[in-house]
């Protein structure tokens, strides 16, 4: 963005035009870079950088002149934001692709660039990494409570009990090691 000082002279004399033009670009320049502030803390999409806008009561074309100097520079790209939430997502709170598409979906992701994120995505890998983090709790139940417990816990994560089901076995098979009569 060219600095508005560089056409400024001491001196000079402005029309109300040239006074609504500076106005305008200044508040380009404070949207900017709230913009900036916003991503530095972590990756936005362009629908949360428009809700945010919406919310100072940025006009149409600011926030359209702001997204696309902001996407011309490389820092709002839903495609790149869609892959990294789902890593992100997958390594430190795991979800069932469909809860991820969810949450994408709410940040105004569009279904394209949706689908592309989560098309190398493992479900049951993404469950039995869920299923790890919490199990170190679960040591010392009996098998019924465990599968209640650990079924109900990636239920509410989205994931199907197909998927499941041999997430559960698997983990109680690696926690405990047996395989009692009771845990078919």
């Amino acid at each position: 963005m060219k600095s508005i000082a560089v056409e400024l002279r001491v001196g000079q004399e402005l029309s109300p035009d040239q006074i609504q033009r500076l106005k305008n670009r200044d508040l380009e320049e404070q949207a900017y870079q709230q913009s900036l502030r916003l991503i530095s803390r972590r990756p936005r999409s362009e629908q949360e950088l428009r809700d945010r806008f919406q919310r100072t009561n940025a006009n149409v074309e600011i926030q359209d002149t702001v997204i696309q100097q902001l996407k011309e520079r490389g820092l709002v790209d839903d495609r790149s934001f869609a892959q990294g939430w789902v890593e992100n997502r997958l390594t430190f709170r795991p979800r069932s692709a469909w809860a991820l598409k969810q949450e994408l979906r709410k940040k105004g992701i569009p279904d394209g660039a949706i689908q592309i994120a989560l098309k190398d995505f493992d479900e049951e890998d993404a469950a039995y990494r869920a299923a790890s983090k919490v199990t170190r709790k679960m040591a010392d139940l009996s098998w019924d409570i465990f599968k209640g417990r650990l079924t109900g816990y990636l239920r509410r994560r989205g994931f199907q009990y197909s998927t499941i089901s041999p997430v559960v076995k698997r983990v109680w098979i690696e926690m405990t090691g047996t395989i009692g009569e009771s845990e078919d």
